[in-house]
């Protein structure tokens, strides 16, 4: 999903509106069994992610150690790394206007700590890490963690999450030292709009990042955005007509609640609503065949050279698949992002 924001890498969300189920997994220094960490499951919520039940587990890889497999058989290949609780941008589901008080910077993960976590979760089984923050191109040794990581033998994949504020002159650097998958957040195609949502000026400076992705030969560049009732529900088929001619693959992510932006059940559209507008506008709109830990529903149109995608967290749970750990930037773990626990 998208959420590389200060905020909603802990979210505080009632258990009333959202509560998926939540499993503990081995300790990366214990030999001990996986523990299931029970946290209840209530599923009051029409729009609740819940598993009151045993999920059916499909196993999407063959792990090279049980360390990393959980008391439900999944195995936690992908791992996203915090760099950063800094943002440059206020958006306003996000983060206050005033920005959030930030951890001082002696208790956050040193550049070596980092590397040292990562080969440590590499040499388990991870194949997969992405780079998140806060924005993660504010970190100024941003290249050299990509350059280190990209030397852990058995990483396949290091991606980021970005803005794209000041990506366009940092990403041939970044290409070059490693980083292979991009994903950048933009939940409008108009200026104004932009400035409204997230307070700052910028929204030029996103597109030539995008252009600058494609140049390189990032495929698919990966747009996140973020739909919201009477915000950008709106430009839906705007978005998608960005995948005509480039390699863009569209995510539409329905609205998700964390403490305080305000979360008001108005502001969702379902994944099921935003698919039949599609479907209204653009003639051959054909579901592709998921990977099992996919928290994407994927579909490719007629006469498009990119694809769309939906992330369904709150109407469509993806909870079987799951095979992702955060570590937060001051070295906190979280197995759930839904979950209060770290």
């Amino acid at each position: 999903g998208k959420w590389p924001h200060h905020q909603l890498h802990r979210l505080n969300v009632p258990d009333h509106q959202v509560d998926p189920m939540r499993v503990g997994l081995r300790s990366l220094t214990s030999n001990s069994a996986p523990t299931r960490v029970n946290y209840g499951h209530r599923c009051s919520n029409a729009y609740s992610t819940c598993c009151a039940t045993k999920p059916e587990v499909q196993p999407v890889e063959t792990p090279s150690s049980d360390m990393l497999v959980d008391s439900f058989g999944r195995f936690h290949n992908y791992l996203r790394i915090s760099l950063t609780e800094r943002c440059n941008l206020r958006c306003q589901y996000c983060m206050p206007a005033e920005g959030v008080e930030l951890t001082p910077k002696a208790e956050l993960l040193s550049h070596d700590e980092i590397i040292r976590i990562a080969n440590l979760f590499v040499t388990s089984g991870v194949d997969k890490i992405r780079l998140t923050g806060g924005e993660p191109t504010v970190r100024k040794d941003l290249e050299d963690i990509c350059l280190h990581l990209s030397g852990l033998k058995g990483l396949k994949t290091i991606a980021m999450t970005t803005n794209g504020i000041v990506l366009s002159k940092k990403l041939p650097r970044l290409k070059e030292c490693g980083l292979s998958a991009l994903n950048i957040s933009l939940d409008t195609l108009i200026p104004a709009k932009f400035e409204f949502m997230t307070r700052r000026k910028g929204h030029s400076k996103v597109m030539e990042s995008i252009d600058t992705a494609i140049q390189l030969g990032y495929d698919p560049v990966k747009i996140n955005c973020v739909i919201m009732r009477g915000m950008n529900d709106d430009e839906i088929c705007d978005f998608v007509e960005l995948t005509r001619h480039k390699p863009i693959n569209v995510r539409f992510i329905e609205f998700m609640p964390f403490d305080g932006n305000v979360w008001n059940v108005k502001k969702l559209v379902p994944y099921a609503e935003i698919l039949d507008k599609v479907r209204q506008h653009f003639k051959g709109v054909e579901r592709l065949q998921d990977h099992p830990s996919d928290t994407a529903k994927n579909f490719k149109i007629d006469g498009h050279v990119g694809t769309i995608s939906f992330i369904t967290s709150m109407t469509e749970h993806f909870c079987a698949g799951c095979n992702r750990l955060r570590l937060l930037a001051d070295g906190n773990f979280k197995v759930c992002l839904f979950g209060p626990s770290e």
